[in-house]
């Protein structure tokens, strides 16, 4: 029964998710792209988000490759999954406020989780591009 209940919460905040997602403009990217040593910042300094650290780097790393034109082979869904989860750790009043002591990061932390089963492969794609783009 408790195997039923947790899919079905997992589904809500995927489709919750996705929705999401969908909103993110490239004006959005813009602003993630502005705010990057804030954002980068912020997952550092916190211990709950601190395991993102170099995994922010990458996925800012494509950030800038995309926009620049010289690496197009991700979906648009990735780099909108990407700006939405940096604008959500970004953000201080988001579900669990910041603010509150032990709790404030577990909604980042879930956000920055989630959004990386979205693009896995694409991060894992970047990355071998990468690699062969800089031998």
């Amino acid at each position: 029964m408790k195997n039923i209940f947790s899919k079905k919460k997992q589904e809500i905040e995927e489709e919750y998710m996705s929705g999401e997602i969908t909103k993110i403009k490239e004006e959005d990217v813009e602003v993630v792209m502005n705010k990057e040593e804030d954002i980068s910042k912020k997952i550092a300094s916190t211990n709950m988000l601190e395991k993102y650290t170099e995994l922010a780097k990458v996925m800012f790393g494509m950030l800038k490759d995309y926009r620049k034109g010289i690496y197009t082979n991700v979906p648009w869904f990735t780099i909108a999954s990407i700006a939405f989860g940096f604008l959500y750790v970004l953000n201080p009043l988001d579900i669990i406020p910041d603010f509150i002591p032990g709790l404030g990061y577990i909604d980042d932390l879930a956000v920055l989780s989630f959004g990386l089963r979205f693009i896995e492969t694409d991060l894992h794609n970047y990355l071998d591009w990468k690699l062969e783009s800089d031998a």
